[in-house]
């Protein structure tokens, strides 16, 4: 079989099933590849022929002037093996099988997609789904999504696939609302008649323009390769992995939506665990994470320091660190006497250190700014936790801003409580900066520990 690095780097797309109708997906399609910028040769296929956006439609694939490397299948399940013949006799490299109505609707479709996974075994192609809105390559502005966008085609370092239909592009608009997470590379396994999370590990792992990795997956195909794959893919750089079907209702939902086979999910679990990957619950933790990893260093030890205004929120954070198998950082003399100059009371000068009311002598910026160069300079600091309210202005947050940007030795991370409008532009500011910033000191916390765990596995003596 074909390497799936030639479909996802393609030079050259055919639409099959593009409509004359501007509304249908197919026509979609070629008008957003013509408004994203795509760098390779675009042709649509009707059988009719015609001409839509500016876009000639060719009758058949043996009609289009060029070499196609990918074609993007828009047709319902029956007329789908024709067109993968087809597409053989052409030489395409590899084909996304967008429709649903294959494996997971029953044995009608499971029959089409046996048909479907002979052709490729028999013809080398590489196919993605079928029951997938298929690929995204930020890098040549790729896509076989019809809902794609300019924004969404911002080049970024986050390589992720899953197991899902229209999930990829819905979470793909969603990252690329937020400042500064936007992907590398996007792939959409689907029903994985052909390409599975092996493969998709295997080309992630070695794409240089991909930091970190995210998986979205309801089974896994081929557990022993999707191991070795993925202890290569760890070594390299970080793993994050949302696997749905934690349940009994879960499992048999997910077999139902891709056609999904259940798998223990403490078996998976504890497998994913030793290979080194990061197992997150859902996507608002995937997300989190991703801030942390893509914009702090890895901690060195599982030391934390907490800063805060509110010793509630401080006593809740030391649970979370201890929850999660971390330390509550022991703060050494020199550094408590760095603090003392900009903290009066001397029990407040110890972790967590409460910088109210004394940093309205100071001022907000002189206070935050002395205790963080002291915990910088603190070997027994493995990370800090500013604890910091919404209400206050964005230039507050500038001097610290501008020590992190010169001394990133350690993971520093802020929370912010308050008002939500007034958290707003504090949070656009903190994003543009790099500053990973959460509702809650606990969710830094849990963020710290997944990078922890990683750390962990990294220091690993090589096998």
């Amino acid at each position: 079989m074909r390497p799936i690095r030639e479909v996802l780097e393609a030079k050259s797309i055919a639409v099959i099933g593009a409509s004359r109708d501007q509304e249908k997906p197919g026509a979609q399609l070629l008008k957003v590849l013509k408004r994203v910028g795509y760098q390779g040769h675009v042709a649509g296929v009707n059988p009719q022929g015609g001409e839509v956006f500016g876009n000639t439609l060719y009758r058949n694939l043996e009609e289009i002037p060029f070499d196609v490397d990918l074609a993007v299948l828009l047709i319902p399940p029956r007329f789908v093996p024709d067109a993968l013949r087809e597409c053989a006799r052409k030489g395409v490299k590899g084909v996304v099988i967008s429709a649903e109505g294959f494996a997971e609707t029953g044995p009608q479709g499971a029959k089409y997609q046996e048909e479907v996974s002979a052709i490729l075994k028999s013809t080398g192609m590489r196919g993605f789904g079928p029951n997938t809105l298929g690929l995204v390559n930020t890098a040549t502005k790729l896509t076989t999504s019809y809902f794609a966008n300019s924004w969404m085609l911002m080049p970024g370092s986050i390589g992720f696939a899953a197991q899902s239909g229209i999930f990829v592009g819905a979470l793909l608009r969603y990252l690329s609302s937020l400042n500064g997470l936007h992907l590398s590379k996007g792939i959409g396994l689907g029903n994985k008649v052909d390409v599975n999370e092996a493969d998709a590990l295997s080309y992630l792992m070695d794409d240089e323009q991909t930091r970190i990795i995210g998986m979205y997956l309801e089974d896994v195909k081929d557990g022993r390769l999707f191991l070795e794959n993925l202890r290569k893919a760890v070594a390299k750089k970080p793993v994050l992995i949302i696997k749905s079907g934690r349940t009994q209702a879960g499992a048999r939902a997910s077999a139902s939506h891709t056609a999904s086979l259940a798998i223990e999910d403490a078996v998976f679990d504890g497998a994913i665990r030793q290979a080194g990957a990061i197992r997150l619950t859902g996507i608002d933790d995937f997300i989190r994470t991703l801030r942390g990893f893509l914009n702090m260093p890895l901690p060195k030890g599982d030391r934390l320091a907490f800063v805060t205004y509110s010793g509630a929120q401080a006593i809740m954070s030391i649970d979370a660190a201890i929850e999660h198998g971390l330390q509550v950082a022991g703060l050494n003399e020199a550094t408590q006497a760095r603090i003392a100059k900009v903290i009066a009371t001397s029990s407040k000068t110890k972790n967590p250190i409460d910088i109210f009311p004394d940093w309205l002598a100071h001022g907000y910026e002189k206070t935050t700014s002395e205790i963080l160069k002291a915990l910088l300079d603190d070997d027994g600091v493995d990370g800090i936790v500013f604890i910091s309210f919404a209400d206050a202005t964005p230039e507050v947050y500038q001097p610290m801003a501008d020590i992190l940007k010169e001394d990133r030795r350690k993971p520093v991370f802020l929370s912010l409580l308050g008002d939500i409008k007034d958290k707003e532009a504090c949070q656009k500011f903190l994003d543009a900066n790099g500053l990973p910033c959460y509702d809650f000191p606990e969710y830094a916390v849990r963020v710290f520990a997944h990078m922890r765990q990683y750390a962990r596995i990294k220091e690993r003596p090589s096998e």
